[in-house]
């Protein structure tokens, strides 16, 4: 089985890419509803989760409210230093389970979309890293067009994530994605042709 990990930074594109793929015959997996996974209630993450952060973090369903957890680990950063410790490697095991039960099923070629592949020390599970990238000013247009929020919050979004300079040293495969659909659906099926195809 060929594994693609696909990064890239906010409105730069990831989940056309992904879909693209995905239309080309990729299975992918999408590595935040791993996480939405991981913080059900009563596995041994949310335990582990709850023993760090306490019960204040909870919904009444006993859920993890991700809004407040949110509020607590992004205005400290030891103590986001402190859930991704506990979140990355457990992810990185349910990701391995799922990419193994995919290859003992048949599955040719999957994708692993995920925004911190490379923080998270995910890369050794993939192939290849293919890293989507956009122009900043595309980022913010297509960020304001789809969360309707205030360009400067957008700006400071892309300032706390990892420099895409520091990403494309990651990658085995820059897509760069500023024009429209087709042209991205294009430069995929070539990408398909050329990389991807025989490699299952």
């Amino acid at each position: 089985m060929f594994v693609i990990g696909l990064t890239g930074g906010i409105g730069s594109g990831k989940s056309a890419v992904t879909a693209l793929l995905g239309e080309l015959g990729a299975t992918v997996i999408d590595a935040d509803k791993v996480g939405h996974q991981a913080y059900q209630p009563h596995t041994e993450t949310w335990q582990a989760v709850v023993d760090a952060f306490g019960t204040d973090i909870l919904q009444p369903n006993e859920e993890v409210d991700r809004r407040k957890l949110g509020a607590v680990v992004f205005s400290d950063p030891k103590e986001l230093a402190r859930l991704n410790s506990i979140m990355h490697p457990r992810m990185y095991t349910m990701l391995e389970v799922e990419l193994n039960e995919m290859r003992e099923s048949g599955v040719e070629v999957a994708v692993v979309e995920a925004a911190i592949l490379i923080e998270a020390k995910w890369t050794p599970l993939v192939d290849e890293v293919w890293v989507t990238v956009a122009d900043p000013e595309k980022v913010v247009e297509r960020v304001k067009q789809r969360s309707n929020i205030p360009e400067e919050q957008i700006l400071s979004r892309i300032k706390a994530q990892m420099p895409q300079e520091e990403r494309i040293r990651h990658a085995t495969v820059v897509v760069e994605n500023n024009a429209g659909l087709d042209e991205l659906r294009t430069k995929l099926q070539t990408l398909w042709d050329t990389r991807v195809k025989g490699k299952g």
